[in-house]
């Protein structure tokens, strides 16, 4: 296996660990407003994630850093061409940052519930967007002789691309209400779980019909087992969750995020971005990658780092693994 098809291979895995964190992230976000019934339950949903939530947010930088170094021309073409809707995910990933830290700044009703809709939304939109993006990704765009996206935003917004932003988002918030389950104690917890099953259902049927028709178009031996996987594991977390199994639960909508990250990188080897116009015309691991001796160096880099940042993260998840509830919320000041 050559240089560039390892960073291809790292890449995906930095992208299936952002969406497995960043996942359940955005969820708790979304149902600040599904679930949460009083100020003190969005309290406990915001307090869930409150210690690590910009620690998930490493793995997105991470991988974009390394799509820059291993793969110029694939970020080159991939940022300049989806400039829009990547542009709208940052000013979302901004704010809501800005939100988590500035909510609780001043007591005023008005305030704290101006920014808990900043919450909602700048968590909503980006689960949405990101499957929209790679959705678009796999199908492939238009991308001339040049290397350079020749498309316009409405191009973008086409029915598979479309489906696919159903399917992070749906699945992203089934994730989150997982989650809440699995970190709440009390009535949240119950309604947690019961809106985590109807989720599930939904999830389960956009899921599979974006699988399936993603497997026809560029499928592959190798995105066929893991399509197979995520269905299955899908199947088993929503049973888990029915049987108040929240673990488990957890664990198998985890699998089935980083099956479904696995199945597209499958059926889009070895290309990076399929051109639309013209497969000649595609980049691909080979003609998109930096020269070998960066990618040496920075195989050596990410060797010694990437273990370090992973054991002090599931060292943070560790220490705040304990369940809360509305009786931990103090008092309105």
């Amino acid at each position: 296996m050559e240089l560039h098809d390892v960073w291809f291979v790292l890449i995906a895995v930095l992208w299936t660990g952002y969406f497995f964190l960043e996942g359940f992230d955005f969820g708790i976000g979304v149902l600040t407003k599904l679930l949460a019934r009083d100020r003190p339950e969005k309290r406990v949903l915001i307090n869930t994630i409150g210690p690590v939530w910009d620690g998930n947010e490493v793995w997105l930088l991470t991988a974009g850093g390394a799509t820059f170094a291993a793969f110029p021309e694939w970020y080159a073409t991939l940022f300049s061409g989806f400039y829009l809707p990547l542009l709208i995910i940052l000013v979302c990933l901004i704010i809501r940052g800005v939100a988590f830290e500035y909510r609780a700044k001043r007591p005023e009703e008005n305030w704290q519930r101006n920014w808990e809709q900043a919450i909602f939304w700048t968590s909503l939109i980006p689960a949405f967007l990101w499957g929209v993006a790679f959705g678009n990704i796999v199908r492939g765009v238009k991308i001339d002789r040049d290397m350079e996206y020749v498309g316009g935003f409405w191009d973008l917004l086409n029915p598979y691309a479309l489906l696919g932003g159903l399917v992070t988002l749906t699945l992203f918030t089934f994730h989150g209400a997982v989650f809440a389950a699995l970190k709440t104690v009390g009535d949240i917890r119950v309604r947690a779980r019961a809106l985590a099953f109807k989720l599930g259902l939904v999830t389960a049927v956009l899921a599979l019909v974006f699988l399936v028709r993603t497997q026809a178009d560029k499928g592959s031996t190798g995105s066929l087992v893991a399509a197979t996987v995520a269905v299955a594991a899908l199947v088993g977390a929503i049973g888990a969750i029915r049987a108040g199994r929240e673990g488990w639960s957890f664990g198998l909508s985890g699998v089935t995020i980083a099956a479904t990250v696995a199945m597209l990188f499958l059926a889009l080897f070895p290309n990076v971005m399929p051109s639309s116009l013209d497969p000649a015309w595609s980049l691909t691991v080979t003609n998109a990658s930096s020269s070998p001796y960066t990618l040496k160096i920075m195989t050596w880099c990410a060797a010694i780092a990437a273990p370090l940042v992973m054991l002090y993260q599931g060292w943070t998840y560790w220490v705040f693994r304990k369940r809360i509830g509305t009786h931990h919320i103090a008092d309105a000041h």
